[in-house]
């Protein structure tokens, strides 16, 4: 006979291998209607039928029945909630589907596991990002519903996006089209028009952090390592630190600047539309660390000549927003916007093209230092420097040298 309880693990588990992809709706389905016709002759669960018919693995099994668990246990913990499923997880808290009781709608609720609870640096960093993306309100960002304490569990509601993010296109390797990465990118850079005019800078954007729901409209995502630009505490505390994520960092985060500010932000947009439309990253290494020196001292390669189709417009604009100086960069996203509308219309970038390389060059025709914010570029620069000023001396002691010979032997 079928306990209620087998019932419900059967249920959930067949919800959660659909929703992380393990198996298709066909199979899942077959799984069912055989799993009916066997439980009149011998009882078998859902998970034991699945592995038996192929569908999934036994470690697959193994980590569904782990999170169906995890889910139970927070699912009696939230007031006002029911939990329907695991969504994902990261390095600090586990995402679930669930049902906001009160308005009958579907949210997104992380959750902040135990064992990171009694670290009250975890705890403010995870509440921080509640209430920065509550102080938010935009279309092309994920909108903050509630965040709060329950059973022992810190957690943070939000709205369910049902979609997929461009992490997934990536890794399903595809190579977005110029006008489809520009809609993309061009709706991001609203959404962080609107927390930059907010005081916040994201810091963390990135494919996995902007998501497309159904309908086509683009949302950002994740606000946990969003900080407000007069937190001056909160900046000297990470002096020195490196936030982000290595693919997409900008230098100066990198260096664990004080002054961060929106133009990290334009640098880590224009990594991932060069991911977007290239299929590959703008520095790759082993070693993240490797990745980020890069990031500092790597020459990037233009877009457009890894992707040949690529115009030349694109390319320029997302050089621009990753130059490794932020004085080079736009100034800011409204700057940006312009010239990423230009090009969608088929236009020149107008920004771009009086940004491009026009710096560098008037400093040299002035004969004024180059400046940066690299020490060891810096040294390279005055190596360089020092190895021309050589050469013209060297070069200066030969000539001397071979009129004097000439003169002796005319002499």
């Amino acid at each position: 006979m079928t306990t209620t309880n087998e019932t419900s693990y059967d249920t959930l588990f067949g919800k959660m291998a659909i929703e992380q992809g393990l198996c298709t709706d066909a199979e899942l389905r077959r799984s069912l209607e055989e799993l009916e016709a066997r439980r009149k002759i011998n009882p078998i669960m859902l998970k034991d039928l699945m592995m038996d018919l192929g569908y999934i693995t036994q470690n697959q099994a193994d980590r569904l029945g782990k999170n169906i668990k995890e889910t139970k246990v927070v699912a009696y913990q939230i007031p006002g909630y029911k939990i329907l499923g695991k969504l994902g997880a990261g390095a600090m808290a586990v995402v679930y589907k669930a049902q906001q009781l009160s308005l009958n709608r579907m949210v997104a609720i992380k959750v902040l596991p135990k064992r990171f609870s009694g670290n009250p640096e975890y705890v403010e960093r995870f509440f921080k990002e509640g209430q920065a993306a509550g102080k938010l309100n935009h279309n092309n960002i994920v909108q903050a519903v509630d965040v709060g304490e329950a059973g022992g569990y810190h957690y943070f509601v939000m709205e369910y996006v049902e979609g997929k993010t461009i992490h997934d296109d990536l890794a399903a390797g595809k190579i977005f089209k110029e006008d489809e990465a520009l809609d993309i990118i061009i709706q991001v850079a609203h959404a962080l028009q609107h927390a930059h005019s907010c005081g916040l800078i994201h810091r963390d954007v990135k494919p996995k952090n902007i998501m497309i729901n159904t309908a086509g409209v683009v949302k950002l995502a994740d606000m946990g390592l969003a900080r407000e630009t007069t937190d001056i505490e909160a900046a000297q505390t990470e002096a020195g630190k490196a936030y982000g994520t290595p693919y997409y960092i900008s230098p100066e985060q990198i260096r664990g600047k004080i002054d961060i500010d929106g133009r990290a932000d334009i640098y880590g947009l224009g990594a991932t539309f060069y991911h977007m439309v290239t299929g590959r990253v703008p520095f790759m290494a082993d070693d993240p660390a490797e990745v980020m020196r890069k990031h500092l001292r790597e020459e990037l390669i233009p877009p457009d000549h890894i992707n040949t189709k690529l115009s030349a417009g694109a390319s320029e604009v997302i050089e621009v927003m990753m130059a490794k100086r932020k004085e080079d960069r736009y100034n800011n996203v409204e700057e940006l916007l312009e010239d990423l509308e230009a090009v969608r219309n088929g236009l020149p970038p107008i920004r771009a093209h009086k940004r491009f390389d026009v710096a560098a060059l008037k400093q040299l025709e002035k004969g004024e230092a180059l400046k940066t914010e690299d020490k060891h570029l810096e040294e390279d620069i005055l190596a360089i420097a020092h190895y021309r000023i050589a050469s013209l001396v060297l070069g200066a002691v030969v000539a001397v040298l071979v009129l004097v010979i000439i003169f002796l032997l005319l002499y």
